[in-house]
């Protein structure tokens, strides 16, 4: 395997915080992202490129074991294990014999990646594949309800299922869908982060919305009906009398759907906020002044 120079590619210095690999991933992403450059070969190399460097370097395991072995990054812990290997068999040997060649190590790194194993019967040495990490934005109305995307990760089409009720930052593995094996060993998982973004009117908090309506004065001393919407479509809400600036009524299975829990949903609380009228005529000023001589 040729060394690759991740930070060369994501333009960034080795001492780079992970602040600063997630800033030049999405910056170079969205620069060479296919979408953006159809039909064009040096930008689709170059996206792919960016997607595996920052599968690398945003893992904070991974990034160690590739500031340590470069190009044998993964198979880090069995290289471990053969220098271990290595130094108990040198100091054996030296013991059993006196002293020990150079020679009679020179192929025993060779083995551990992709040779024989030495002293197994030619028995090649399995690794697991490298797991990969990408991120998915979505936006709020996208996670209300389960439903199928084609993500392309390392030029690969993966059809998955999103559930309804997913938080922003959470976390899901797709098994299987990581780097290949070696040597016929398993493959990596694909690990998918979600970023959700939230551009409408209702707070989020796990699975309960939270909103602010506005509600004339007149309607508030005196009470009657007010339409409100809810994430799903309106509702027609009966306000009682007297009802005061501040005043928080929850609608009970209104809110957000719960996370892997079948027609499950959290409460939406709506908080009236009272409008003062503005712009009065002469007998409106009127009346409200013999209003507050009644009061």
């Amino acid at each position: 395997m040729a060394y690759i120079d991740y930070y060369s590619i994501l333009g960034i210095p080795k001492t780079a915080s992970e602040s600063d690999i997630k800033k030049a991933y999405r910056k170079l992403a969205r620069k060479y992202h296919p979408d953006l450059n159809p039909n064009d070969k040096v930008s689709e190399k170059k996206f792919k490129e960016i997607n595996e460097a920052n599968e690398v370097l945003s893992h904070k395991e991974n990034r160690k074991k590739y500031d340590e072995y470069g190009e044998h990054w993964q198979n880090a812990e069995a290289y471990e294990k053969a220098k271990q290997q290595q130094g108990a068999y040198q100091q054996n040997y030296k013991g059993a014999s006196g002293g020990y060649s150079e020679e009679d190590f020179s192929d025993f790194f060779g083995n551990m990646f992709g040779g024989r194993a030495s002293g197994s019967g030619g028995r090649q040495v399995k690794f697991r594949g490298q797991d990969f990490n990408a991120e998915l934005q979505l936006d709020l109305k996208d996670v209300y309800e389960a439903h199928k995307r084609t993500l392309t990760v390392n030029n690969k089409n993966i059809r998955i299922t999103i559930p309804a009720g997913i938080e922003n930052g959470q976390t899901i593995k797709i098994k299987g869908h990581g780097g290949a094996g070696v040597n016929g060993g398993p493959n990596g998982d694909l690990f998918i982060q979600f970023s959700v973004v939230n551009n409408t009117k209702f707070k989020r908090d796990k699975d309960n919305l939270y909103v602010t309506v506005d509600l004339d004065l007149y309607k508030a001393m005196l009470g009657g009906e007010l339409m409100v919407d809810t994430f799903k479509g309106k509702v027609k809400l009966n306000i009682k009398p007297e009802t005061e600036n501040g005043t928080q009524v929850k609608l009970k299975g209104k809110g957000f759907p719960k996370y892997k829990k079948e027609d499950q949903f959290g409460d939406l609380y709506i908080t009236y906020q009272i409008k003062i009228p503005t712009n009065l005529s002469e007998k409106e000023k009127t009346l409200i002044e013999e209003l507050q001589k009644l009061r």
